[in-house]
């Protein structure tokens, strides 16, 4: 069985989404299996996704996959290279042959060349040594001016979120010896995390602002996947900023200086700068805004603020995930886990209670991502009701293909 596999996180689910599924589907063939590994509770840019991650990989099953599987927390909210290594692990022992991505452009050879500059030890080096020399110097602008020195404009690339991201699936693929084939889709609409309003699709940045003042995305979804969001809003499970902001405040003002210094990506002092912006300042904007520098980027002191509240440490995303976690799937989907039973190399967790025949490994990843979701649910309405911990309780929606009908298939 043939299967194509995408790295999402679809904060939220729309139609620019549901187009590269359907591109994904085109490029690998109709009758192939689309994966999904998708992002849990917490995004890469260092916040709570606005629905959960249930909410969302049912959405995503509506929207064209076939198949959703979650990427863990400590991968969740690494950096690129880390997010993409947990991705790409993933989606090989799952058994994809290829990954297909959006990009700013699909010139998948050019994408290709600066990943195999990256991959150069001499690269890595010279990188170190730009950022000795200049204190003020981020790593992504360290790398784009040593890239450029190689390859000239082509660097360009490496200015593109979604760029980056690809370059970094490469790498990753490469890394892991895996034999994947990477594909590049060229997106269309805003660019990842815009808000000016470009023809075309809307991204998930502008969706997401639209949804926290009231505003409908109605036309900017696929249809099935408005009923999951209406649901969510009308159960009091949209993310109150407000009440998420507090409870992550209050985490990060208990925890010592040595405890930020072993977070992940906390090096170089940043650490000890989030500590005492914590200690000094009255909000999380604040304190993010008062450690960020021209060398600490915003979404990296984002994502380590996140990582203190939850408890994530500086190893915990090294290596890659031990297990996959099924999140959501329809009758397509369920038929390829039947058949890589066979032959996976990796644990698939279908039902939460069974992690506890998978090594101590798995058992200590799953519990913190359960410990996580239930803090997520700190962020729904106070009046809202749910179960803080379902994550331990919650088997995969399952629906057919032909009418999206939900059914409880552990029965």
């Amino acid at each position: 069985m043939q299967a194509i596999g995408v790295i999402c996180e679809y904060n939220p689910f729309h139609n620019g989404h549901a187009y590269h599924l359907q591109r994904s589907r085109a490029l690998a063939g109709e009758d192939c299996t689309v994966i999904c590994v998708m992002s849990g509770d917490f995004v890469q840019r260092g916040e709570p996704a606005i629905y959960s991650k249930f909410a969302r990989a049912e959405a995503a099953c509506l929207g064209g996959a076939d198949l959703v599987v979650e990427l863990p927390l400590p991968w969740s909210l690494s950096s690129a290279e880390g997010f993409a290594r947990g991705g790409v692990s993933l989606l090989d022992r799952l058994g994809a042959d290829s990954i297909c991505f959006g990009s700013e452009t699909d010139d998948i050879e050019s994408l290709k060349a600066v990943a195999a500059i990256l991959n150069a030890p001499a690269t890595q080096a010279e990188i170190r040594d730009a950022m000795s020399l200049d204190a003020t110097l981020s790593y992504a602008a360290a790398r784009q001016t040593v890239v450029k020195g190689h390859l000239g404009e082509a660097a360009g690339v490496l200015s593109r979120p979604n760029d980056i991201l690809g370059i970094e699936y490469i790498r990753a693929i490469g890394e892991l010896g895996s034999s994947m084939n990477a594909i590049a889709v060229e997106r269309r609409g805003s660019e990842h995390d815009a808000s000016n309003g470009m023809m075309g699709f809307h991204s998930a940045s502008e969706l997401r602002k639209m949804l926290l003042t009231g505003e409908s995305i109605d036309g900017e979804v696929p249809a099935a996947c408005a009923k999951i969001y209406k649901r969510e809003r009308e159960q009091g499970k949209q993310q109150n900023r407000i009440l998420m902001e507090k409870a992550i405040l209050s985490r990060l003002r208990m925890l010592n200086e040595e405890a930020f210094a072993e977070l992940p990506d906390a090096s170089d002092g940043l650490g000890s700068r989030i500590y005492k912006a914590v200690q000094s300042e009255s909000s999380l904007e604040a304190v993010q805004m008062a450690a960020k520098t021209k060398r600490f980027a915003l979404a990296r002191v984002r994502r380590i603020c996140m990582c203190a509240c939850l408890e994530i440490n500086v190893k915990a995303n090294r290596g890659v995930p031990p297990y996959a976690r099924v999140l959501a799937m329809n009758e397509k989907g369920r038929a390829y886990l039947a058949f890589l039973r066979k032959k996976v190399e990796i644990p698939i967790l279908i039902k939460p209670a069974a992690v506890d025949r998978f090594s101590k490994e798995c058992q200590a990843l799953f519990t913190l991502g359960a410990g996580a979701h239930s803090f997520y649910t700190l962020g729904f309405d106070p009046d809202a009701k749910y179960n803080p911990s379902e994550d331990w309780m919650k088997s995969p929606s399952l629906y057919k293909i032909d009418n999206f009908q939900n059914h409880d298939w552990a029965k």
